[in-house]
């Protein structure tokens, strides 16, 4: 099946990977943002701007009657995935696809126990992108999604039709064949240099020249290593290496999500990491003393940037 019709809900960083080709493909009817109240007219008025460029999509309320589309992506943060869930219900047709490119590792399944697995398909983005006063900056030769069945050694007639989609726009990606690992090896990837670099406020680039950040971005790899083992899942040694190439290639001075939330003011996605592996580590019998440490550290942080730590008024 052809896919002519692709809503997105979340144009925060990762939507901006996928919606200037989108709608430069499917055009302005065909390529629609879901989005409600304040948010949609912000968008539909002030645009978005994306690689210096202004965008003005087409914005849709969940509540609007729409044609079903053929393709859905979301891309909002974890902490708004089940409304975003409940939010694309109006856009979901009997043959609709559903990319959930969310961080993390059980996205996949909260969506498909609402909507069924033969909508799901698994997902991520590998892209380092800078969020600054709404604005997004990419390189765009240099992001790629991941997506597929669980197993892709016989490609399914619906990832055949996302290819021939992604091939017409542009955009970048890859069918791995064991999927489940490599949704396991971003979260590796997250865990260790999110939060690494959210904890001690430092860019990408320190990666690069501190031997100190690196030994404890190893190590939170090792953590993460060792509870995919208990699930049955391989990641190894030589993914770690193969990361500790791939880390020296990103812009010196970007920094991961976490830290930009921080930053920010905003709440991070540190339940999500740290907490994911902190349940897991729980049920599973496995230490994690780092995702501990990552846990309260960044959750310490969250509250600072509430104001939790202005002494009281002397009476």
């Amino acid at each position: 099946m052809k896919i002519q019709k692709v809503s997105l809900i979340g144009l925060g960083a990762i939507g901006s990977f996928f919606a200037p080709k989108l709608y430069q493909y499917l055009g302005k009817e065909n390529f629609r943002v879901i989005a409600a109240g304040e948010r949609k007219k912000r968008l539909e008025t002030r645009g978005v701007i994306i690689n210096q460029v202004s965008y003005h999509f087409t914005v849709v309320d969940p509540q609007e009657p729409v044609d079903p589309a053929d393709l859905v992506i979301i891309s909002v943060k974890n902490m708004g995935l089940k409304q975003a869930i409940e939010d694309i219900r109006g856009h979901i047709g009997e043959h609709t696809q559903i990319l959930c490119v969310i961080n993390g590792v059980d996205s996949e399944e909260q969506v498909a126990a609402v909507y069924g697995w033969n909508h799901v398909l698994y997902s991520y983005v590998r892209v380092s992108i800078e969020m600054k006063d709404g604005a997004a900056d990419y390189d765009p030769t240099k992001g790629k999604i991941y997506f597929g069945e669980a197993d892709n050694h016989v490609l399914s007639t619906r990832v055949q039709d996302i290819i021939q989609l992604f091939k017409a726009c542009d955009i970048h990606y890859q069918i791995e064949q064991d999927m489940i690992k490599g949704l396991w090896f971003k979260f590796m990837c997250n865990v260790a240099e999110n939060l690494t670099c959210a904890l001690l406020t430092i860019p990408y680039g320190a990666f690069r020249v501190s031997e100190h950040a690196n030994a404890i971005r190893r190590a939170a790899m090792q953590e993460v290593v060792n509870v995919a083992k208990a699930r049955g899942i391989h990641l190894g040694q030589k993914d770690i290496d193969r990361q500790n190439q791939l880390i020296q290639k990103l812009p010196f001075e970007n920094k991961p999500s976490t830290l930009q939330d921080i930053e920010s003011g905003r709440p991070t996605e540190v339940e999500m990491f740290a907490g994911k592996m902190l349940q897991l580590g729980k049920e599973l019998g496995v230490s994690t003393p780092l995702n501990w440490l990552f846990y309260h550290g960044i959750k310490t942080l969250e509250e600072k940037n509430r104001g939790d730590f202005i002494p009281p008024a002397k009476v």
